[in-house]
């Protein structure tokens, strides 16, 4: 019986049209052999499947000037195909595995991430549940800490380190490399979860291990009442960041309305739950002008909009596309700020409910 082709990495992607010079949102699948791309993440045929056998791959591909984070895959018939990633790290990700897969296929071997599991074998009188209570122990457990990292108070958290230093403490492991294994462990069931973007980004597969043995990768128990303090843009509000169910991230934005073209500062609330992008008039007002549903969306940074040079808009910009394939296009204040609305829309329209 013939093996189905390995999963190594999906997710939403803006892609260019094969005929028409349009870009829209497709859910794509990296495989051994060859990239498919569905119009939404629950449809069962695909769109479409590029084969990786004699491609090539281009990044950072600068063809469209004001599109950024593009890579081109080059098919072995010489078709071209233009795929965007919303921020830095999630193209390089994406590259990184497809020459990868490629590499594989042209050398005849299978893709195979690198895995401390190869030469690490947990002790099976591990239980994850009843660790996480020894870890949560108020005496002999993790010690809680406030900590400070990009301007931002992070509340009731720890570090890497700091778990994998009490993982050695306690016995619960013979080495480091194996508590990697063990607090990958614990992340991936729920146990654990990551707090900032260093941590975050290693969760998603940006790194070689899901779990950072690092000083500045922070966590907290999903039941401890984690939240992250800092300046929002809006110099007049200060951000409280809870993760069950109230405000990921909020502070002001310039939006580019949809019959008139013309731009206007709103301010934004961004919620888990449900997966929705507020904005509401900054000179105050309790209800909200309007909401851009986040669940299925994609978002992604932009050079240049419609109409943007007539109202002298110009840097930070980015794109949320809905489901519906509705286009939404919002200012920054900042690239720093730009980046983190970014990665916290990406979250929640994730994770969101």
């Amino acid at each position: 019986m013939e093996r189905e082709p390995m999963r190594i990495r999906e997710g939403y992607l803006v892609k260019k049209g094969s005929m028409f010079n349009t870009w829209k949102p497709m859910w794509v699948v990296l495989l051994e052999d060859g990239i498919e791309f569905y119009k939404r993440k629950v449809d069962n045929s695909p769109k479409g499947m590029v084969p990786l056998k004699g491609s090539s791959i281009n990044s950072p591909c600068q063809d469209f000037g004001k599109r950024m984070f593009v890579f081109k895959l080059t098919a072995a018939k010489q078709q071209d195909h233009f795929f965007q990633a919303a921020y830095l790290e999630e193209r390089d990700a994406w590259v990184r595995d497809i020459k990868k897969a490629i590499q594989c296929l042209d050398g005849g071997q299978r893709f195979a991430r690198k895995s401390t599991r190869k030469s690490i074998r947990l002790p099976e009188t591990i239980n994850l549940s009843a660790l996480y209570l020894s870890m949560k122990d108020p005496e002999k457990g993790i010690k809680e800490l406030k900590l400070e990292k990009d301007k931002k108070m992070y509340n009731h958290c720890f570090t890497g380190t700091c778990v994998i230093d009490w993982l050695v403490s306690s016995n619960s492991i013979r080495n480091r490399k194996e508590g990697l294994m063990l607090a990958s462990a614990l992340l991936s069931e729920g146990y654990l979860q990551p707090a900032g973007d260093t941590s975050k980004a290693a969760a998603e597969g940006l790194s070689d291990t899901p779990f950072l043995d690092l000083v500045d990768a922070y966590y907290y128990f999903p039941d401890s009442g984690f939240f992250c303090e800092g300046n929002s843009s809006d110099d007049d509000v200060v951000l409280k960041e809870e993760f069950r169910g109230v405000v990921v991230k909020q502070g002001c934005l310039l939006k580019q309305g949809h019959r008139r073209k013309n731009w206007k500062v709103r301010k934004f609330v961004l919620r888990d739950d449900p997966a929705y992008l507020h904005y509401y008039d900054p000179a105050g007002g309790e209800d909200p002008l309007g909401a851009i549903r986040l669940r299925g969306c994609v978002v992604t940074a932009v050079e240049d909009v419609p109409d943007s040079k007539k109202y002298d808009i110009n840097n930070n910009l980015f794109e949320v596309i809905t489901a519906d394939d509705i286009h939404y296009y919002l200012q920054a204040a900042s690239p720093t700020e730009r980046t983190e609305w970014i990665k916290a829309i990406q979250t929640v329209a994730r994770t969101g409910k």
